[in-house]
């Protein structure tokens, strides 16, 4: 027994509210199937933006656009973007057919209002897609550099685990035995 009596009680108290704070929740399935499809709709986001900006960039109709589009990319986009046409063709104003997406997956929240201005205004969004591409391009650019880095910097616990000890039983203590033998003859 390490903690007992008196001492125990708040030692347990503490490593129970610790255990409880840091141990990862059980997500439902269809947590886990949400989560995963709103990554794919962040993944497919700038390939997305890139091929409406050239469908619209040469004159196509925002709806033709947004079907060719939606016959381009794979699924889930695919699906949201097919839905948003189908919409649009049975007469749903740009706002609700577009905010419907952008309330889906709020990260898609800049390609549908880039696309609601399109729709209302007549503007080109040949400009605003193509830099929501490049920003989503190096976020996630950026997020790979980080996770890289920290897998570099977990690798290194191990291998400081495995050779800190040897360095110390090879390197270490044979020198301090060596100058205990030396100081010892010398007294």
């Amino acid at each position: 027994m390490v903690f007992g009596g008196l001492i125990g009680i708040p030692v347990g108290v503490l490593a129970g509210a610790v255990l409880w704070r840091w141990t990862p929740r059980a997500r439902s399935p269809a947590a886990r199937r949400a989560a995963r499809e709103q990554d794919q709709l962040v993944r497919q986001l700038p390939l997305t933006a890139d091929l409406l900006a050239a469908c619209l960039g040469s004159c196509t109709a925002p709806g033709q656009a947004v079907a060719a589009v939606a016959r381009s990319v794979d699924a889930p986009m695919s699906s949201r973007l097919e839905a948003v046409v189908a919409q649009l063709s049975l007469g749903a104003s740009p706002e609700s057919g577009w905010g419907r997406l952008a309330a889906d997956c709020p990260p898609l929240a800049p390609l549908a209002r880039c696309l609601v201005r399109t729709s209302l205004s007549g503007a080109p969004p040949v400009e605003a897609l193509s830099g929501l591409a490049h920003a989503h391009r190096a976020v996630a650019g950026r997020a790979a550099h980080i996770r890289a880095r920290r897998a570099g910097v977990l690798a290194t616990a191990p291998l400081g685990a495995c050779f800190l000890p040897a360095f110390v039983l090879i390197g270490v203590v044979p020198v301090v035995i060596g100058l205990t033998a030396h100081f010892a003859q010398r007294l």
